[in-house]
């Protein structure tokens, strides 16, 4: 006899609502607590009307910049930006924050327009009927962009789990194919701790590592196995790929001659050969993993993980063939300098002023 449902499973179960719900009733418990202070009656009637409706718009534009700063930010960085691409489509990302950024302009339209219609409303119950009809085109415009904001959502999940690279830092990109020591060997190069196992597709997406060849931070990427299917690729060959179109400034790709890993030989040595007419101009370095189980004559880099054969060699070749990291640039003195103007904030950066209490 099956188990009823725990607590917590049956908690877990329990839809989330909608961004708008959220947002919406952050907005009207803020701009429920206004308490104005006037000269009369009318005169703080008309400033709660004026105050919720500031208040509350304020609210909502608040969070929509919330929901979309961390994703566009992210966006600005050319490997991120195709990663995301790649992932949820062509221009997914730039579309929904587009209407956000649109939903934000007919909230700024409609909060100008109630606050003069509160100006001239003539007495309480039409003060009422300007606040209740922003509340609802308020409501109106916020709800229109759920799908957005949810996508926006799903997006900064999927890349707050994978690591932000850094522009100013070499990139060493560590390909192959599934299983062929790839985790293995950036583990014994880098900081990296990643999962390593005797099957397939243990990687399923990159991770970074750190390493000291001589530069101020040279970053190691692990990448999950390509199998060289363009056209066929699942998600995390997706990755891989874009990794070493997008941030590579040198591709570690590793054989197996071994053929462990499940694949033979000439199949790898064939994927190697297409990305060298792929990318003429990335350095791609080409070692032979698993030394340590298989002694055969070559031409190549022979390196093993366990017993560190040929790690400081293909460190060497590396060093050889990436850029120097470039010299720091001269910090900014924090305040204005000489006879200029310190910067100010666009407009709709500043956070809304709030109105002043009349002193008793």
């Amino acid at each position: 006899m099956p188990r009823p449902p725990t607590k917590r499973a049956r908690r877990s179960e329990t839809p989330r609502p909608p961004p708008s719900v959220e947002i919406l009733d952050i907005a009207f418990r803020r701009g429920s607590l206004v308490t104005p202070h006037g000269r009369s009656k009318a005169e703080r009637d008309r400033l709660r009307a004026e105050l919720k409706v500031v208040r509350s718009s304020a609210t909502v534009l608040r969070h929509l910049r919330l929901e979309s700063r961390r994703v566009a930010e992210r966006l600005r960085g050319s490997f991120d930006a195709e990663l995301v691409d790649r992932t949820f489509g062509r221009g997914t990302a730039g579309r929904s924050l587009a209407r956000l950024r649109h939903a934000e302009e007919r909230i700024r339209g409609a909060a100008r327009e109630a606050e003069r219609a509160a100006q001239t409303a003539p007495d309480h119950p039409a003060l009422g009927e300007v606040v209740r009809a922003f509340y609802g085109r308020l409501a109106s415009f916020v709800r229109e962009i759920d799908p957005d904001l949810l996508r926006l959502r799903k997006i900064d999940r999927f890349l707050d789990v994978r690591p932000r690279l850094l522009p100013a830092a070499p990139v060493v990109v560590i390909a192959g194919f599934p299983n062929v020591g790839k985790s293995s060997l950036v583990a014994r190069m880098s900081s990296a701790r990643p999962k390593v196992a005797d099957y397939p597709f243990t990687t399923l997406s990159i991770a970074v590592g750190h390493a000291d060849l001589g530069f101020d931070r040279l970053q190691v990427v692990d990448t999950p196995g390509v199998l060289g299917r363009s056209r066929r690729a699942n998600p995390a060959e997706t990755e891989a790929s874009t990794a070493v179109e997008r941030a590579a400034n040198a591709v570690v790709f590793v054989l197996d001659p071994t053929e462990t890993c499940g694949y033979p030989l000439a199949e790898q040595e064939q994927l190697l050969s297409r990305w060298k007419e792929e990318y003429p101009s990335l350095p791609i370095v080409a070692v032979e993993t698993k030394a340590d189980l298989l002694a055969r004559p070559t031409d190549r880099l022979r390196v093993s993980a366990v017993t560190g054969e040929g790690i400081e060699t293909l460190r060497e070749q590396l060093r050889a063939v990436l850029p120097p990291t470039p010299e720091p640039a001269a910090p900014v003195p924090d305040g204005p300098v000489g006879d200029e103007e310190p910067p100010t904030a666009p407009e709709d950066e500043r956070t809304p002023s709030r109105p002043r209490r009349r002193s008793r």
